[in-house]
């Protein structure tokens, strides 16, 4: 078998979701002989074996159990396991449009310089109805992306990035970096995040490109217990202390570094009524609900350089 690429699932504890996940890879239009698609369990204690077993007889579908819970240390079991050239993640509730990997590939065969990343628009699948006072920006945080419908190089990750849930590498580059930092992991019911942003700027570091194409597109499900101004709440104070994870890892600040950054960081918080009034009261205003998540970032950050362990 002529493997070019391996599609990737790593699950936990997401057997109704999984089925259509799968049989939206088994569906692609790429020929069979070219792609295999591996399922990453990781810990599940739902029925994700018993349904994975269902597609044994219909496709090139494997099966490996990563004991150690957390989406990072799956996803790297599953490239190291892989026999493609090039490595495709797609989430366990995400579904491949049938053209995924043929674009993935296209875009791998014919952009040039090669690029080091590739990904694309993840759109949502409600589940609920959306509140009126969930804005478009606030929509990365459920990793949902729509940056242009032109392909283009991501110049500033900081600005546009490719989402984990639809994003893919060739093996070459997994192999030389190391694959995805296991510092930069949700496990369990924590939220941390930018394992894969982290991952984009050491590509680009290293001389490489990020290349977004909307034709690589998924549909991402987004649950209704995700609906509420609590979640948001807590996935963006989760993601300042992604963010002070990152810098830590990036920059290696010393303790005395730390404390300054931190200290800096709660003088303009308490400097500004404006920001703790955000914080304190409730509201439903689309505008003022973002800004009170860039606020709970900050708090996120200030929290997490003053706690997170040395590398």
């Amino acid at each position: 078998m002529n493997v070019l690429i391996s599609a990737i699932i790593c699950t936990h504890n997401r057997a109704e979701y999984l089925t259509k996940a799968i049989q939206s890879l088994i569906d692609q239009r790429t020929p069979k002989e070219n792609y295999e698609i591996i399922i990453v369990d990781n810990c599940s204690t739902d029925a994700t074996k018993e349904t994975i077993k269902q597609f044994f007889v219909k496709a090139n579908v494997r099966y490996l159990y990563e004991p150690t819970l957390g989406v990072t240390s799956a996803r790297n079991t599953g490239w190291r396991n892989a026999q493609g050239k090039y490595i495709a993640y797609l989430d366990d509730d995400a579904i491949a449009c049938p053209v995924w990997l043929d674009k993935i590939l296209e875009v791998f065969k014919t952009v040039t310089p090669r690029p080091g990343c590739v990904g694309g628009k993840a759109v949502p699948i409600w589940e609920g109805t959306r509140p009126a006072w969930l804005s478009d920006w606030l929509l990365h945080g459920l990793a949902i992306i729509d940056w242009s419908e032109t392909p283009h190089v991501l110049t500033n990750i900081s600005v546009e990035w490719l989402v984990s849930a639809n994003i893919a590498f060739p093996r070459e580059i997994l192999e030389n970096i190391g694959g995805f930092n296991t510092r930069l992991c949700r496990q369990g019911n924590n939220l941390l995040s930018n394992g894969e942003v982290f991952l984009e700027k050491q590509i680009i570091q290293q001389g490489y490109t990020c290349f977004y194409h909307p034709e690589i597109m998924i549909s991402h499900h987004i649950f209704k217990s995700r609906l509420c101004q609590a979640w948001f709440k807590r996935r963006y104070y989760w993601q300042g202390i992604s963010d002070a994870v990152m810098q830590i890892l990036q920059e290696s600040p010393s303790t005395l570094q730390r404390l300054r950054l931190a200290a800096s960081k709660t003088k303009i918080l308490l400097q500004s009524p404006e920001k703790l009034k955000r914080l304190l009261l409730p509201t439903k205003d689309p505008e003022q609900f973002t800004q009170k998540c860039f606020d709970l970032i900050t708090l996120g950050h200030i929290y997490g350089l003053l706690r997170v362990a040395k590398p």
